[in-house]
This record gives C-alpha cells, structure tokens and sequence, in this order.
C-alpha cells in the first residue's frame, strides 16, 4: 500500500493539467488584482496607484514612459482623488463629526454586543426588595475600619452594618433614603459614644445594644420600628398594626449577658435571651403571624420577607403560628399539633437562617432540611459535605445561604444572579450573608474576600429592576424601531419620487397629491390613535411592535419623495439621459439603475436625519403610553414610568439616564447627517 503511494506520488503531471492549472490560478490573480486596483483607486487616490505600478515596472528593468520623472522616480502626474475618498477625507476633518461618528457607532456596540459580554444579563430581573435605589457601586465594600476587626454583619436589601469587636458601628451601601431623605449613616452620638455588643438591619432601620443594656435604634420609625420618646410610644399605641417595643427594652432593665440574638426583618425587630424569651415588635400587618409569637418561648428566631420563624424550646419543630408555611417541616401551632411531619429522630434543631422566602434547619448532627422556595434562572445547589464535616455556621441573604463547617470550609447556594453565590474558601473563621452578598473571614478573624452585588450604576427603577440594563435593552429596541422604520420610509420614499419625477405628467401629479394627502395627516396623533387600536387586539408585543415600525415608516416617507422627485426632474434632462433613451434603455432601467446613482447623496443624508427622527418619535409614543408597554423596554417608555413630581424630585436617575442617551444618540446622528449632507454637495465642498 505504501508502495503504491509513493508510485503516485512519482508520476509526472500531463501538460495539459499543468496548463489548466496555471490558466486558473491566473484568473483568480488577475480577480484579486483587479479588486485590489478597485479599492486602491476609490479609497487610496490614482496618483499612488500610479507610484506603486511605476516602481513594479522598475524592479523588473523595464523604463516607464514620459519625461516627467522626477529624481525619485516616481511620475509627476496629478493627484486623482476618487469622490468617496474625497468625500471619507473632507467628513475626517471635522473632529466635530468624527466624535458624533465614534459615539453612534459605539452606541450601537454597546446596545447590541454588550449583553454578550455579561454572563447574568437579564433586562427583565426585577426584585421586590430593590426598588427605585439610587446609583451605587458600593453594596459590597466593607470599611477598612472593619476588615481586621470583624463581629459581626448584619445586612437588608440595600445597605449594611457591620459591629467591630471594639464594639464600633459601620455602615455602608445606599445609607440615604430617597423619600423619607432618612440618612442611615448618620449614626447617633449615642452609639458613637458606647461600645455595641449586638447589632442589626432590618428593611431601613438599625438596632444596635450597648454594653450596659441601653437599646438605640435609627433610621424610619413610622410603623414602630422602635420607640425614640414618649411621643412614639402614644402614637404607636394607638395603631392597631403597629406591636409597641416592649417596657423592658425601653428602660434598659433587660440583662445584656443574656442576649442570645438580635435579628430584624421588613419594619420589625426581636430579641432572644438565652432563657427562651422573646422581644418582638413592629409591623403586625407585615408580619401577620407575629402576634403569635407571644408569651412563648424559642431556642432560635428568625424573619422572612412577612413572616417569623422560631424554633420551639425543645428543638424538635418549627413554629410559625401558621399552618403549611414551609413545605417539608415540621409546625407546631397554637394547640401543639402538627401541621406536617419531619423525621428528626433522635436530633435536634441547632439554629435556623432564612432568605426571603425560606428557611434552613441545621440538625445537631451538621445536616440541614430545607423549607419553602428559591426562584431563580441562575440557581447553585448546595454542595455534600459530608457527616464528618457538619455545618456549624449559616447565613441568609435575600434568595441564598452561605455556611461555614467545623473545619472552616466555607460554600454559597441558593440564587446566584449576581455571583453571590461564587465564594469558597478552606480556612475561615467567619462567614455573613449580605442581601446580595457574600463575605468570608479567615482564620485570624482578617476580611478575606467577598462576593455578589457591588451595586447598580444607574440606580434602580420602581419595580426594581436594574436601570443600566434596561438602557442597554431600552436602545436596543429603540434604534431597531428607527432603523425599520427608517427603512420602511426610504424604500417608499424613493420609489414614489423616482416614478414621479421621471415620468411626471398624470403620473406626477396622482403621486404628489397621494404625498400632499399623507403630509396633511397631523403625525403624532394619527400615531397615537392606531397605537391605541393595537392595544386593544390580542396580537402578542412583538407583532405589535412590529407593527409600531411599520406605522413609523408608513406615516414618514414624505419629505424624502419630495426630495427625490425634484432631483429626478433635475437629472432627468441630462445628456446620459438622452443617450441611454436613443440606445433603447428600458424607462424604468434608466430611473433607478441610471438617475438614481446620481441623487443617492441627497438620499443617504435624509437617511440619517429621518433615523434620528424616528427614534424621537418612538420616544414620543412611548413617553406618553402608545408605544411599546413595560416591561419591554424603550428608551421612551423609560421616561414614561417618571412622570409624577414625586419621581422626577427623588428618583432622578429614572429620567436623567434615559433622557440623556437618547438626547446624545440623536444629537450625534443629525450631527452626522448634517457633515455628509456638506461633504457629499460639490457646491459647499471645495476641498481637495
């Protein structure tokens, strides 16, 4: 067989393949050639075309003709700059236009290439406990004051507090509340001046215990987060929603030795004493099931979004007040009796951690039992670690526990859309749940990394969904919908005036009166009203959308068939035209294969200038509902969502982004249009 390869490969090739060969491999070079000659000639200018055939012909001896060589050799013809290269170079010169160009095209980059480059991109997440929260990318820096120092970390949705073992009290993330203009980093002078052992975060208020049993508490008070005078306690009392702060925590009569834990939820706070008994108060409306909580005593507490959670004094069921809470635990209601079952056998429940809507038991034996739901598009399960290696230590965030074992390892699951949930580590010491975050401590007790949510750089809408995303989304659709329907209107633009000005006569006037009829149309509202009408169909958005192009290019084709009907009339009486006629060229052959070459600058600046005009006109729509319908995001419909005072004077990042990028991306595109409507009229371009 290998023999009979290398024969082959010994056999002379025929003549007449040898000759194919190279007659093909000529044709492609002489193609390539060609093309490149092309190019060179349109974007580099003939004279260095020239230049460059001179010296080939000079490397192989032969002597170009003419006596206008110059002593470098090179002929001394004129320069022959194509249109489009004059045209590229007089539009480069204008740093204002090149600027306008760079920031389009990088627009358009950023709307369409950018979600690439973001593995989590989602323009439709929006959470409950994230609403209208200002430009931040500080959720997840922990002070430089703690990080050597740590006790304890105690987060809500949007900010944390942080308790050194000095007994001083950080916060950080978004400290200030839009509405209420409650800062929560203004700690009171009382709490500077104490040292804290127990501190924690409810939705937005702090409580935080001294060492000599002085409770002090900070940030929004209106439904009985804590009582600051007298005047609290009589207007609390009054609300039938609102459990007032227990007696003993006012007077400070309670033995802080004896705290086993402080932990707050949306508008409510408790505090566990080894004992068993229970301080709880706040929002009963909230926490419906908080009043059951009384008069009982736990071995562990802990707060959902709106409901409490303990661990009854035995250890062996979960209390909720409720029946069927949490599938898979066991409940113990007001009688004792079980509302469902859970096999501990002879364990016992070591502590509890909940996210928003679930709960983790840990046995004493390490393992855990889960409780409720997580609903999430980027969910991590929680790792096996094992009977050996029990879990000594967990924390919850919004939707994810993090847990640490007896031998320090550290792991996350849960809800990972913001990489909370991408920690580990071998060695620590600590480890503390944020909202959506995640902070481990190593084993000298030092900050050793962290995890999740840095913040939102655009702030938050009211629905809580990320304003940066939904602007990359939000110019996504919005230039889609200009570019269509800019399409839409040019394709009829041209044909309408092409035909009109080229045949004119009844031909003319039966299309212009056709274009009067459509101008007279009063734009916006006409818009408005089929946009209403589509509203009230059953077709699905994208069909509707779809449909909202086409209206937009339908109603703005106009101006453009005006245009080009009087260029067309124009050119129409040039010699080529006589020439092609007398030559037997179809009619129709030499409007738009012929003429309309001739007029395609004129074409291509209204082009961009109607592109800018629809995108407003998009926005219009949008702004004022008959556009495109949340949660779909428009540039447009983006502002729509801000136009209360209330909005517009708290929340001004909701208006301020969308607005501006809309406003640069326009601006910019007339900018661009105006510069080629200069560049591309031989009349105003006099450079060379």
């Amino acid at each position: 067989m290998e023999e009979n390869k290398n024969l082959n490969q010994n056999v002379p090739k025929s003549p007449e393949n040898e000759k194919k060969q190279c007659g093909f491999i000529n044709k492609i070079e002489k193609i390539v050639k060609n093309v490149g000659s092309w190019f060179s000639r349109m974007f580099i200018g003939a004279s260095k075309c020239f230049a460059k055939d001179f010296d080939e012909k000079k490397k192989k001896g032969k002597e170009p003709e003419g006596e206008q060589n110059k002593k470098d050799g090179r002929f001394d013809v004129e320069e022959i700059v194509s249109p489009g290269k004059q045209a590229i170079q007089s539009f480069f010169r204008r740093p204002l236009a090149v600027v306008a160009l760079c920031v389009v095209v990088g627009m358009f980059l950023f709307v369409f290439i950018g979600p690439l480059f973001m593995p989590t991109y989602s323009d439709s997440y929006t959470s409950t406990t994230q609403v209208n929260l200002r430009p931040t990318m500080s959720m997840r820096s922990v002070p430089s004051g703690l990080k050597n120092d740590v006790k304890e970390i105690s987060s809500n949705s949007f900010f944390s507090v942080g308790l050194s073992n000095a007994g001083k009290v950080y916060v950080w993330g978004i400290k200030k509340l839009s509405v209420s203009k409650i800062n929560l980093g203004d700690i009171p002078d009382e709490v500077e001046n104490s040292k804290i052992i127990h501190i924690a975060a409810g939705t937005d208020h702090i409580i935080a215990i001294s060492e000599n049993g002085k409770v002090y508490a900070w940030g929004n008070n209106n439904l009985g987060q804590y009582v600051k005078n007298e005047d609290d306690l009589i207007e609390q009392s009054k609300n039938d929603g609102i459990v007032v702060m227990p007696e003993q925590l006012r007077d400070g009569s309670i033995d802080v030795n004896q705290i086993k834990k402080v932990t707050c939820g949306t508008q409510a706070s408790a505090i566990l004493m080894n004992d068993g008994t229970l301080y709880i108060w706040g929002n009963a409306k909230t926490y419906s099931n908080m009043t059951k909580f009384k008069d009982k005593k736990f071995h562990d507490i802990a707060f959902t979004l709106t409901s409490v959670v303990g661990v009854s004094e035995d250890r062996k069921s979960i209390y909720t007040g409720v029946v069927g809470l949490f599938d898979k635990l066991k409940f113990t209601m007001d009688g004792g009796a079980a509302a469902q079952n859970l096999v501990i056998g002879n364990k016992t429940i070591e502590f509890i951690a909940t996210t928003n809507s679930s709960v983790c038991v840990v046995l004493n034996d390490g393992s855990t039992v889960f409780g409720g739901s997580i609903t999430s598009d980027h969910f991590v399960k929680k790792p096996n670690t094992g009977k050996k290696d029990k879990i000594v230590k967990i924390s919850g965030g919004v939707d994810h526990f993090i847990a640490k074992t007896e031998s320090g390892k550290v792991f996350a699951w849960g809800d990972n859309t913001h990489g909370q949930c991408d920690i580990s580590a071998e060695n620590a010491s600590d480890c503390f749940a944020g909202a959506y975050q995640s902070y481990v401590f190593d084993k000298d007790g030092k900050f050793e990394k962290s995890a999740g949510l840095k913040g939102y750089i655009f702030g938050t809408d009211g629905n809580g969904a990320d304003v940066f995303k939904r602007i990359i989304s939000g110019g996504r659709m919005t230039l889609t919908i200009g570019a269509v329907a800019v399409i839409i209107s040019t394709v009829i633009g041209i044909i309408v005036g092409c035909i009109s000005g080229y045949f004119g006569g009844w031909v003319d006037m039966l299309l212009m009166r056709l274009t009067e009829i459509v101008a007279a149309i009063p734009f916006l509202p006409f818009a408005m009203i089929l946009s209403a009408l589509l509203a009230q169909t059953t077709i699905d958005e994208s069909a509707r959308i779809f449909l909202i192009m086409v209206i937009l290019g339908v109603l703005s084709w106009t101006g453009l068939a005006r245009l080009v009907r009087g260029q067309v009339l124009s050119a129409r009486e040039n010699e080529y035209v006589t020439a092609a006629k007398a030559m037997g060229v179809r009619e129709s052959k030499i409007a738009f294969k012929h003429i309309l070459p001739n007029v395609i600058s004129i074409i291509i600046v209204t082009l961009t200038l109607d592109f800018a005009g629809c995108m407003l006109t998009e926005s219009s729509l949008s702004f004022l509902g008959f556009g495109v319908q949340y949660p779909r995001p428009t540039w447009g419909n983006m502002l729509n969502e801000t136009r209360t005072l209330t909005k517009i004077g708290n929340f001004w990042w909701l208006w301020v982004f969308p607005g501006l990028f809309l406003a640069i991306t326009t601006i910019c595109i007339n900018i661009v249009g105006d510069t080629l409507r200069d560049v591309l009229d031989p009349k105003s371009n006099s450079e060379r």
